[in-house]
């Protein structure tokens, strides 16, 4: 017996980061346009051809992207915004990603409950979808001559792209009738090409509103059916729920399906399953970096096997969520590093599953008693913290509340101006500041001298901020490689890697840290830069932390605890901190929280339990601060409409949030769910080069004021200004204190 092995989906920044490199080259004009697009193929077809080595069976191809696969099908289709126009070719594309000349790209949020941001389509009612994907064409083309039979192009469904999309007085089934005929074409177009099985991406299936589109998804699939290919319906992140009595009888040749998230098998269980259609076990887990155990997943899937007679083995998602190969991390302890599986380490999982299940005996790198053994000597290695535990044991319901209500405390706060002005962190991350930073991991700066340069960078911080005007100062963040990986360095437990690079959005890669033991705070970790900073000025400067929920959401967590054990660990360490900071003369504290939502299951009714254990996690936090320091949070590219009650319960004084991008919804959705605290209006979109104007700042800030009661109203940029130039940030500031004070005039508040 033989068994499939499948991908759908794998990294696409290469694993030296050529595609940011060339990307960054090509938007500094210092590499043409052909030699971009050559780097990207380069790396595809490396990504190609490592999978087929392998022997991964049906490789999944066409995801590699320049900056992100959802704008890319925006632009097959033809779901140009006005706007961009009268822009062509990569110069729009570069516009619809990042702004251009004044016009402010598209909107960005998380996709599904991931850390990865795609683009969000604007379908108005002028926008008639056409085709134009011959970039995909030419990509199967490549793929055939490469990959031959193996090749299966991966396509996002059009339910998916369509749910996932701003629709402006755009009716859902109108445009998807407009859209069907061009999908058609393509797979015909495919099949004429040698395309024997697709991909169509469809994981909007595992949306808890997904079962409103049941006629849609009937309608468009029996359409697809006429095109003569075989087409695989992938899902992934969750469980089909209650869509899945009618998805399995969809005129398809497979469903690939999570079995990591979610309970598909209890549905397979409870319906059956449908016997001419192979089944697609994602049981690989693609968003977590930890070898399998094969006493855990082997029973699984052998229950699947009896209940399906035909089906394939694949990870449960694409492995863009990932690094590419936990081998290349020398410096791990050896304990830990056997038992990484990086996206490499995972083809041969597939492998390894698919000849236990088969009864094969053919050798291969893997065996369960290798397996075993690396378990062992990582828990023998890994140990847990007594302290730690009891600490958790201990608290009571005084540790997760302050001790005034925010209507008592509030007067008792640092007195500012109306409306005041603030940033959300970090300034820019310059060449010479990574270069420092290199230096003294490398030894060429002993910790005295390296600490010295940070303290230069930060004066010049805080007189730059303070020239310009701003309220409530920061010092600038020149210390910290990424707002996770800083902390996680300095508490116990996290363990770093090198190469361990996955793609949070366009060029922006991070490297998530690994949390694999008990997390302690053995010493202070911000302390000593704020009390620096804070002594330049008589201004306030906010201290500045990353919140525990994101720490948690940001990171490759442990697999043997619960989420919310891990988040709480955290959330002492912090507040230890933060008990450390007020000592030390902190009057604002600002705790980031920008993966709140994006921890959110993706079922309402899983809501629950989530939103109670992570507002607890910042409350836990956030509660030692004393009446008068004023806790500040930051959230972004979310929406909050659903969840503002349990935003509201975290007791933040001032929330900042990205506003530029959503056309003011964000803010809308705050006032409509009464949200009584300040909120910080992110007047201008810092992930794209554009400088707003003082006259366009003005209007965001008087929509503003139209929306929220002045009280209540803070000024900032929408997040951190790190990836930004000097030359973009301190224009764009120096505007935005400027159309501040003009609407003080304006409103007689100076």
């Amino acid at each position: 017996m033989s068994i499939i092995t499948s991908t759908v989906g794998y990294p696409r920044i290469g694993k030296n980061r050529e595609v940011k490199k060339a990307l960054e080259s090509f938007w500094r004009d210092e590499l043409t346009a052909d030699k971009l697009l050559q780097i990207v193929r380069e790396v595809e077809e490396t990504s190609w051809k490592i999978q087929a080595e392998t022997g991964i069976e049906q490789i999944g191809i066409g995801d590699a992207t320049l900056y992100d696969q959802v704008l890319d099908w925006s632009v097959r289709f033809g779901l140009i915004p006005a706007r961009f126009q009268p822009f062509t070719g990569l110069e729009r594309y570069e516009a619809m990603a990042r702004g251009k000349d004044g016009v402010p790209a598209l909107e960005m949020t998380k996709w599904f409950d991931t850390n990865y941001h795609y683009l969000v389509p604007e379908i108005t009612s002028d926008i008639s979808p056409k085709a134009d994907w011959g970039d995909f064409r030419e990509m199967v083309k490549r793929g055939l001559t490469i990959l031959g039979k193996k090749a299966v192009p991966i396509i996002l469904g059009p339910l998916t792209l369509l749910r996932l999309s701003r629709l402006e007085g755009v009716n859902l089934g109108d445009f998807l009738s407009k859209l069907l005929p061009l999908y058609s074409s393509l797979l015909t177009e495919l099949k004429e090409l040698g395309i024997e099985e697709v991909q169509l991406h469809e994981p909007a299936l595992v949306f808890g509103d997904a079962p409103s589109l049941k006629e849609h998804f009937q309608a468009a699939y029996a359409e697809f059916a006429q095109a003569d290919v075989a087409i695989n319906l992938v899902t992934y992140f969750d469980d089909l729920g209650e869509t899945f009595p009618w998805v399995i009888e969809l005129p398809v040749a497979a469903i690939s399906l999570d079995f990591t998230r979610g309970r598909n098998l209890d549905l397979i269980k409870t319906y059956g399953w449908q016997g001419k259609k192979r089944l697609g076990i994602g049981i690989v887990d693609a968003r977590n970096i930890w070898l399998l155990r094969p006493q855990q997943i082997i029973p699984i899937v052998s229950e699947i096997q009896a209940l399906v007679s035909d089906i394939s083995l694949q990870p449960s998602a694409s492995l863009q969520f990932v690094p590419y190969d936990s081998r290349r991390e020398k410096h791990l302890p050896e304990q830990l590093r056997n038992v990484l599986s990086f996206a490499e380490q995972k083809l041969q999982e597939v492998n390894f599953l698919a000849q236990i299940i088969a009864g094969n005996n053919r050798e291969e790198a893997l065996t369960e008693d290798l397996i075993t053994a690396h378990w062992e000597a990582f828990q023998k290695f890994s140990t847990t913290n007594d302290l730690v535990e009891e600490k958790l044991k201990n608290l009571t319901v005084k540790d997760f509340q302050r001790s005034l209500s925010y209507s008592l405390r509030l007067s008792e706060q640092v007195a500012l101006p109306p409306l005041p002005t603030t940033t959300i962190g970090s300034f820019p991350q310059t060449q010479e500041v990574r270069k420092l930073r290199l230096k003294y991991k490398q030894g060429e700066l002993n910790q005295t001298e390296y600490q010295k340069a940070i303290d230069a960078e930060i004066a010049k911080c805080i007189q730059l901020q303070e020239e310009i005007g701003l309220d409530v100062l920061v010092h600038g963040e020149f210390e910290r490689t990424d707002m996770v990986e800083y902390f996680g360095q300095q508490l116990v437990g996290f363990a770093f890697t090198e190469h361990g690079w996955v793609q949070s959005y366009g060029s922006r890669y991070v490297r998530p840290p690994i949390i694999y033991r008990d997390v302690v705070r053995n010493a202070p970790m911000t302390v000593r830069e704020f009390q620096f900073a804070q002594s330049l000025t008589k201004k306030p400067v906010k201290a500045m932390l990353t919140g525990p929920v994101t720490i948690i959401n940001w990171s490759f967590t442990r697999t043997d605890i619960p989420r919310r054990d891990q988040a709480f660990q955290i959330a002492i360490a912090l507040r230890e901190e933060i008990a450390d900071l007020e000592t030390a003369g902190a009057q604002v504290i600002q705790v980031d929280e920008p993966a709140l939502r994006e921890g959110l299951p993706l079922k309402v009714e899983r809501w629950s339990d989530y939103l109670s254990w992570a507002v607890d996690a910042f409350r836990l936090t956030t509660a030692i601060a004393q009446s008068q320091t004023q806790i500040h949070t930051h959230m972004c590219y979310s929406e909050f409409g659903d969840i503002i009650k349990d935003i509201e319960r975290l007791d933040a004084d001032v929330l900042s949030i990205e506003n530029s991008r959503s056309n003011n919804r964000t803010l809308q959705e705050i006032a409509q769910g009464g949200y009584s605290h300040q909120v910080g209006n992110g007047v201008y979109d810092i992930h794209s080069p554009v400088v707003p104007t003082v006259e366009q700042l003005i209007s965001q800030l008087q929509e503003g004021t139209a929306t929220l009661p002045l009280k209540q109203i803070w000024v900032n940029p929408d997040c951190g200004l790190k990836t930004r130039r000097w030359e973009e940030v301190i224009p764009a500031l120096k505007n935005m204190v400027e159309a501040t004070k003009k609407l003080r005039d304006e409103l007689n508040l100076s």
